[in-house]
């Protein structure tokens, strides 16, 4: 059976990466049968900056895009109907606030080393659009590694040091040198990309013509 590598650039603070995760998931289930997946998550921030940190959402979408607080609103309205579609918690996101979330992804990397990366995604992903926490508060992150059965200590000690600071780092170089300027994006077999949260079928389609090319 063939093997199909994705690795995979997106934030936690970015709702499109939650729900395109989920779509990926849906078209591996109807390929399981033709292939098997390796999923790798890398690292990138929309909020780069930690001054930027706790702004209502609605307001900071307004002023980073040009649109009025309202258009915000549908816009997030919109993604919260797709979200539930797809079995997501986005109940709280539009209330939510603008987050840093470079301990987040460096917890990822830890998890990762446990054999939990997506899990830990997804707890960090519940977290911030189904409750609104504070993803970079380092108890919020510890409480999501004790809900995938991590050890919360051992995360503590994690965000008490500078461990994956320097991966995560490489991380977002790596794929902004290679393009990657938008999430989430998928690199396949570390050859193609396909970019934004695309549907189940288009995946499909696309992995299926990777797969059969010599």
């Amino acid at each position: 059976m063939t093997t199909v590598r994705i690795d995979i650039v997106s934030d936690i603070a970015c709702p499109w990466c939650a729900i395109g995760y989920a779509r990926l998931e849906k078209a591996m289930a109807e390929l399981k049968d033709e292939m098997t997946f390796s999923i790798e998550w890398h690292a990138f921030e929309l909020n780069p900056d930690p001054a930027g940190d706790g702004e209502p959402i609605l307001q900071a979408l307004s002023r980073k895009y040009g649109r009025s607080p309202e258009e915000m609103q549908a816009n997030q309205a919109h993604m919260m109907e797709i979200a539930s579609g797809l079995g997501l918690n986005f109940s709280k996101l539009q209330e939510r606030h603008t987050r840093n979330t470079f301990d987040a992804h460096r917890l990822v990397k830890w998890a990762g080393e446990q054999g939990r990366q997506t899990e830990m995604k997804m707890a960090c992903f519940e977290a911030y659009f189904g409750h609104a926490e504070n993803i970079a508060s380092p108890e919020v992150l510890v409480k999501c590694a004790e809900s995938i059965g991590l050890d919360g200590d051992e995360a503590r000690a994690v965000l008490a040091s500078d461990r994956y600071a320097t991966t995560v780092r490489e991380d977002e170089a790596r794929y902004q040198q290679a393009g990657v300027s938008a999430v989430p994006a998928y690199i396949v077999n570390q050859k193609y990309m396909i970019s934004g949260a695309q549907e189940p079928d288009t995946l499909v389609g696309a992995f299926r013509e990777i797969a059969s090319e010599p």
